[in-house]
């Protein structure tokens, strides 16, 4: 249960946590805003009953926020992901676009009053030229931005500044009045993205990183395509998966499909992957792939499993869905689903088993969304709801040779696929908390010469996820958070991207290619988040790492 006025002060959790009646109740409110405000409202948005809101015109894309205590009147624009914050102010003629954030106490005053001396101030007449900021946009705190100005795309401008002049895209500006710092798109010395993290403010660095990405984000893509196909890295073999990590990294650093091929190719080759009897995804000349004919029919394991999500998440982020239901799941009885879950190998196998309970809750959720079949959910949470360790809070038990590793690993899966897509809260948060902590201590897979993408990312994300619902040890996760980050930052490579391994040398885990430059952009958003610094980044996950629910249930 939510503190009262915790939306209002923290919108960003509306749409993970609202009740039904906190939804019914802000419905009411959008409809009395919308017949004296001129309110044209996306589905998806929320306005603090606390907030003064007094327009003649308020646009809001999907995902924007107006919280408590602001002041909007006149006419605003809002993008898509826009966030005006706890007492700021809008006025005027104010046109934001996509992904814009609003830092609190910040004005935007696109107004101003006559000078002349022939009358007092107040008696002036008003004019507007009216302010318009561009995409992916961070004002901080404690900002005044004057009538006339113009933000540019990209930009950074830092808490306390006046600007009374136009700022260009990826400019970062601060002061008063705000003068230039730099451009986002301008690496900062060596020390600024060092593993080590030394120097500088992890905001700008993030942003340094974000802006290097995007700039680069073409030709990362043309490096691993073929001609006609995409690869993990160059000389890797064809798979499924190369194009699902293509399509995610895109989305998140050009807004969109990869430039190549045509989406419509990529929708068609996506589609055409899927078994029509299962309803699953084998890899490239596997049994019941398109290459292999009748050759046999895939199962629910290894890289068929996990196309379930990586297959169905990019072709959401085309704008389509599976061609098919996933029969695979779909068609598991009650008494089928248990067996299949006790005969798991939890012991020894924690992570594999993780693996296919995440396939079988992604199963579930793409059969209830993409084509109205309600599947046997209360049975697939009954069964995680009675095996749960109550001393450890997961699935498993530790084993003398890798300690928590397949324990902690196969959480993140399992919790992925179910607690965290279908917006459930987990059971046992503090202890799970402990026990990820426990993880994140071992040096064989945190230590100086050891990492990679897959141990940090079952880390943070179970860290980020039941930090939603406990403040439990919170400031030994954000230093651990605080560490890893300052690595991950450090691990680029130019016109390549990242690889799957954090430390340096050959081999494919140590190549950069798509799989490490998804996984690890995903990783770097969560880490941020889980310190409050992930606007700096300009960019967040709509894929299989999308922080909030795919679903709510009941749905």
């Amino acid at each position: 249960m939510t503190e009262p006025y915790t939306f209002d002060y923290c919108p960003w959790l509306f749409w993970d946590h609202a009740t039904d009646e906190d939804r019914r109740a802000q419905e009411l409110h959008q409809a009395g805003l919308r017949e004296r405000t001129g309110l044209d409202a996306a589905g998806k948005v929320f306005l603090s009953p606390l907030a003064a809101v007094h327009t003649d015109r308020l646009r809001m894309g999907d995902f924007c926020y107006i919280a408590a205590h602001a002041y909007v009147t006149d006419d605003v624009s809002m993008g898509e992901d826009c966030t005006v914050n706890p007492y700021a102010v809008v006025r005027g003629r104010v046109e934001l676009g996509n992904a814009v954030r609003i830092g609190a106490h910040t004005s935007l005053l696109g107004f101003n009053h006559g000078t002349a001396p022939d009358r007092p101030v107040f008696r002036q007449p008003i004019t507007s030229e009216g302010i318009r900021i561009g995409n992916d946009v961070w004002i901080g705190s404690n900002v005044v931005v004057l009538d006339g100005v113009t933000i540019g795309d990209h930009a950074i401008i830092g808490a306390g500044s006046v600007v009374t002049k136009d700022v260009p895209a990826w400019a970062m500006v601060a002061g008063n009045p705000a003068r230039p710092l730099r451009d986002r798109r301008t690496p900062r010395p060596a020390t600024a993205l060092s593993p080590a993290g030394g120097g500088g403010d992890l905001e700008g660095r993030l942003a340094a990183f974000a802006g290097r990405a995007r700039e680069q984000a073409e030709a990362v893509l043309a490096r691993c395509w073929t001609g006609d196909r995409y690869v993990d890295r160059p000389g890797a073999q064809p798979t499924v998966r190369a194009w699902c990590d293509a399509v995610e990294i895109a989305d998140l650093l050009l807004g969109g499909p990869p430039p190549t091929p045509a989406r419509d190719e990529i929708v068609a080759f996506l589609r055409d992957r899927q078994d029509p009897g299962t309803g699953l995804v084998p890899e490239l000349g596997a049994p019941g792939s398109p290459e292999a004919g009748d050759a046999g029919r895939p199962e629910l394991e290894g890289v068929t499993a996990y196309h379930v999500l990586c297959v169905g998440y990019a072709l959401d982020l085309l704008g389509t869905a599976f061609q098919h239901p996933v029969h695979a799941v779909h068609d598991l009885r009650s008494q089928d689903l248990t067996a299949l879950l006790d005969g798991l190998d939890w012991t020894r196998e924690a992570w594999t088993s993780g693996s296919v309970v995440d396939a079988i809750g992604t199963g579930l959720y793409r059969n209830l969304a993409d084509f109205g079949l309600r599947g046997d959910v209360e049975t697939l949470y009954g069964w995680l709801l009675t095996r749960v360790r109550r001393t450890h809070g997961m699935w498993g038990e530790p084993d003398a040779g890798s300690g928590w590793l397949m324990v902690v690993n196969g959480f993140y899966r399992l919790t992925r696929g179910t607690f965290a897509q279908f917006g459930m809260p987990l059971p046992y948060p503090e202890r799970a908390v402990d026990t990820v902590l426990a993880q994140a201590r071992d040096p064989r897979y945190f230590g100086p010469g050891a990492g990679n993408a897959c141990n940090v990312l079952d880390v943070i994300h179970p860290l980020w996820l039941l930090g939603r619902q406990t403040p439990h040890r919170r400031a030994e996760g954000e230093a651990w958070a605080r560490e890893h980050l300052g690595r991950a930052l450090g691990g680029w490579h130019d016109g390549a991207g990242l690889s799957f391994a954090l430390t340096g040398g050959s081999g494919a885990a140590r190549t950069p290619g798509l799989q490490g430059t998804e996984m690890w952009l995903a990783i770097i958003w969560l880490l941020a988040d889980y310190l409050g610094l992930s606007d700096a980044l300009g960019y967040r996950p709509r894929g299989i790492h999308r922080p909030e629910p795919a679903i709510q249930y009941p749905a």
